[in-house]
């Protein structure tokens, strides 16, 4: 049965309205069946309009699901949009049956860059906020957990006979009277105008016996007001000679002659006496692209010149054009089940494609068996057992609950709930996802995500091969041949050659793009001597198409768009001055020299005003390697990078000497940003106006006691490092910070800035003392308890992590020769379980010692018995 149709005022066409629910088999099956009966002379679709002159192109051949991706940017807004379609979409349904029946096939929305979608990503989301309400008393009555599950207890497994008008009381209940929106509204306003302008062809026309057909296709939430509007049009007697229809528009109640959606179009009276169109759409019409105006800003005006005429018809609306101080346009892109599944909260539709795709093709009873096999398939491909007898069990348990549940067939939630109750045999610590929506948190029983990635599926759609391109994507290609970069494998550039760099440049640009299947594995790092060679791993994938169409929004260029995307986190960046020492490095690695510029400039005026040293620490690191290692940058010791590096020095100067603060955890960021003072002191003196000599003095005051003990260590290093005749006393200091509460976190400092104390055997007589340093270490260590020793050892593995393995070996083969013994130093670096599983059995060790000496059972331990001298070294490998 179709869905029940109006009559206009002259009785000569009938329009049939199908709200939908997007992506709901249900729906699609309702839309294809509708225009096979009614064969419409046209077919109307929630869609965006500035693909009405591309429909051929989407009806190519393509492999479902795709979308229609839809971008605008300017110096201000940047908006990205996905429509998607696939099998079983309604809207893609009602395209191509409506073709199939010689119909003439439009979309009749806004394009997706319009103000109306402001926030919008996912055109044909579910619009929740707009029914929850309604929605709420529904799943009460009906005793289900939220939408998913209602809409397949009403619609999807329901009698299809009386499918169309549950579905119109649905929709008007769940519309109900509360205002729509404005971008709603403006929406509503611009469709309705495509509704006359269908009507207005047809009414007049000859069509043998009974009326002409239109059939209507939009979300259920817009149905009633289309609806609304056409029988109030149709009771003003508004029709295609003009007329008002004075006598039952007052019966009516209505205006006479006004729309019923208020649309602000100036009437063409010329065309109306003539019969070219009906009174409410005259002259096509466009809306006010974004700006100027906000009271007015979305409405549609009749005097506009943007816009492109729909169709060549001056009787059909025009398609606005988008603002041209911006540049936006609409590609199709391959889509994935996955991403159809990823949209979250108002920006989500119907869950787990896969169950809907076989819902669509081979029906419920087949739909459920076929998803069963596959959530057992995919938990035996992962090692989980899974018994006949489980499958079984689950099998009775998912038609017991369908039966309960009054389900002819088993729903997409009857089969979850039947699996859940056979093979998930623990409690869990959360609710099961599907009694809810959002994306699955952190935690998730693994059973419970493998049922859940069974039912979303892993298709992935494929565009046919005559499907246009934005410039980008052949950009990119055109770039990756011009340099030798494979498709796939690994790929290792000579960064010392110019043809290295230009590869090189490229692949920043990708990588900054966040394209897919290009990953960089080893080359120049922040704040490091860069490395002379680059290696990339390369690897074909599926998504790679898609996220080259979907950055073509930025530039047709992988230069440009690379610059935009580097531009976007520049902007957003704002005063922090870490991530713009991110964005500098990038930009810096993917050659452009001019953003790369502009972000300088910009930092300089930030600098002075820096109030963290941690962000700071990280710009002068990048600067100072920037200013460094022209060879490979081109950076060639730029002034305005020593100028850059000068403020920043002096800036964190200022900032670490007022910190103060008793036993805290080491931060690696503020000791990576003494890091880069001292190396700054190093490696740029010419350009700094601070001597070395006061830089130490800085240091030295913050050795005292009031400091934090990473900082005290980090300054103790610094000193021994920029001013040795200062003579400071390294080994007395770190005996000093002796305790199990501090020694851990003072060496952090410590070997962040100065490792070479412990690993030079020449310094071990000259650290102040003429004690070695590894020496007194050995001994604070092994003078701990077992408890002290405990409580030490994670802040001591993070300062032995300060060392690379090779050195960590050096470090044991002399203590190893501290102890006369010869036994291979990889004895000391292998543990033979996680250290902090060692840790964590010795305290538990430690407590039950402690309970049988309690009861007498066992003399209390009194020294380290278990962990011999030097033995606490392991634990930094």
């Amino acid at each position: 049965m179709h869905a029940e149709s109006i009559a206009t005022a002259a009785g000569t066409v009938a329009v049939t309205f199908i709200g939908v629910r997007h992506h709901s088999p249900a729906c699609a099956r309702l839309v294809r069946d509708t225009i096979r009966e009614l064969r419409p002379a046209h077919v109307l679709i929630e869609g965006p309009a500035d693909m009405n002159d591309r429909l051929d192109e989407l009806l190519l051949g393509h492999d479902l699901p795709i979308a229609v991706f839809t971008s605008y940017r300017d110096d201000e807004h940047r908006h990205m949009s996905w429509a998607p379609l696939c099998d079983y979409s309604p809207e893609w349904v009602g395209l191509r049956a409506g073709r199939d029946a010689g119909a003439q096939v439009r979309f009749i929305d806004l394009p997706a860059w319009h103000r109306a979608f402001a926030g919008t990503e996912n055109r044909y989301a579910d619009a929740e906020r707009r029914y929850e309400h309604a929605v709420e008393r529904l799943c009460r009555e009906f005793a289900v957990d939220n939408i998913d599950a209602l809409w397949d207890h009403l619609f999807e497994l329901g009698d299809p006979a009386t499918l169309a008008d549950r579905l119109a009381a649905y929709f008007e209940l769940v519309r109900g009277d509360d205002d729509a929106s404005d971008g709603d509204l403006t929406r509503e306003r611009y469709m309705a105008t495509w509704l006359d302008a269908a009507v207005a062809d047809l009414e007049g026309r000859e069509t043998g016996s009974g009326p002409a057909h239109i059939v209507v296709i939009t979300g259920g939430f817009h149905r009633p007001a289309l609806v609304r509007h056409l029988r109030r049009r149709s009771a003003a007697g508004i029709g295609r000679d003009g007329s008002d229809g004075e006598h039952s528009a007052a019966a009516s109640g209505s205006e006479p002659g006004r729309a019923p959606l208020p649309v602000r179009a100036k009437v063409d009276h010329d065309q109306a006496r003539s019969g070219n169109g009906p009174e409410s759409v005259m002259e096509p019409t466009t809306f006010e692209p974004d700006g100027g105006d906000p009271a007015t800003a979305g409405t549609i005006r009749s005097d506009a010149t943007e816009g492109t005429a729909a169709l060549g018809s001056p009787g059909w609306p025009v398609v606005p054009a988008a603002p041209a101080t911006g540049a936006g346009g609409s590609y199709l892109v391959p889509f994935s089940f996955r991403r159809l599944d990823a949209f979250t909260g108002y920006q989500s539709g119907m869950p787990s494609p896969a169950y809907y795709q076989q819902l669509w093709e081979v029906g419920a009873e087949a739909a459920a068996e076929g998803i069963t096999r596959a959530v057992v398939r995919r938990l035996r491909e992962r090692g989980q057992a899974v018994s006949t007898a489980s499958l079984i069990g689950a099998r009775t348990l998912t038609v017991g609950l369908s039966r309960l549940r009054g389900h002819e067939s088993p729903s997409r939630t009857d089969v979850l709930d039947g699996l859940a109750g056979t093979l998930i045999t623990e409690a869990l610590e959360q609710p099961l996802p599907w009694t809810g929506r959002g994306q699955l948190p952190v935690g998730t029983e693994p059973v419970v995500l493998e049922m859940v990635a069974a039912l979303s599926g892993d298709t992935v759609g494929r565009l046919h091969a005559s499907t246009p391109h934005p410039p980008l994507v052949h950009d990119a290609a055109g770039e990756l041949r011009r340099c030798g970069i494979p498709d796939e494998g690994r790929h290792e550039l000579d960064l010392t050659t110019g043809g290295g760099v230009d590869a090189s440049r490229v692949l920043h640009r990708l990588r900054v793009l966040g394209i897919p299947g290009v990953a960089r594995r080893g080359g120049p790092a922040l704040g490091r001597a860069p490395e002379l060679t680059e290696v990339w791993l390369l690897s074909r994938t599926e998504m790679r198409l898609p996220a080259l169409i979907e950055a073509g929004s930025l530039g047709a260029t992988c230069a440009e768009a690379a610059a935009a995307r580097l531009g976007e986190r520049f902007a957003a960046a704002g005063s922090d001055t870490g991530e713009l020492a991110d964005v500098l490095f990038d930009a810096t690695l993917s050659g452009l020299s001019e953003l790369s510029g502009r972000i300088v400039t910009q930092v300089r005026t930030l600098v002075d005003a820096a109030g963290a040293p941690t962000g700071l620490g990280k710009l002068l690191a990048v600067t100072l390697g920037l200013w460094r290692y022209d060879r490979i940058f081109g950076a060639a010791q730029s002034p305005t990078l020593a100028v850059l590096i000068d403020a920043a020095v002096l800036r964190l100067l200022w900032l670490i000497e007022g910190i103060r603060g008793g036993p805290a955890p080491a931060d690696d960021q503020l000791l990576d940003a003494l890091a880069a003072v001292r190396d700054a002191a190093l490696h740029a003196a010419p350009v700094l106006s601070v001597e070395r000599a006061d830089l130490a003095g800085v240091f030295q005051r913050c050795t005292a006691a009031d400091r934090p003990p990473a900082l005290r260590g980090a300054a103790v290093g610094a000193v021994a490092v920029l001013d040795p005749a200062a003579g400071i006393d390294v080994a007395h200091s770190v005996r000093l910070a002796g305790t199990p509460e501090l020694l851990g976190d003072f060496l952090a400092g410590l070997f962040a800035l100065a490792r070479e104390q412990l690993l030079d055997a020449a310094r071990d007589d000259s650290t102040g003392s003429g004690e070695p340093l590894l020496a007194v270490l050995d001994e604070l260590v092994a003078g701990f308890g077992d408890e002290d020793f405990l409580a030490a050892l994670p802040a001591l593995r993070v300062a032995f992590a300060w060392f690379p393995p090779r050195e960590r070996a050096r470090i044991g083969e002399r203590l190893l020769g501290m102890r006369g013994l010869t036994t291979d130093v990889s004895a000391l670096l292998r543990l033979a379980a996680d250290a902090d599983t060692l840790a964590h059995a010795r305290a538990v060790e430690l407590r039950v010692d402690r309970m049988l000496a309690e009861h007498g059972l066992l003399d209390p331990p009194t020294a380290l018995e278990s962990l011999s001298p030097g033995t606490e070294l392991e634990t930094p490998a």
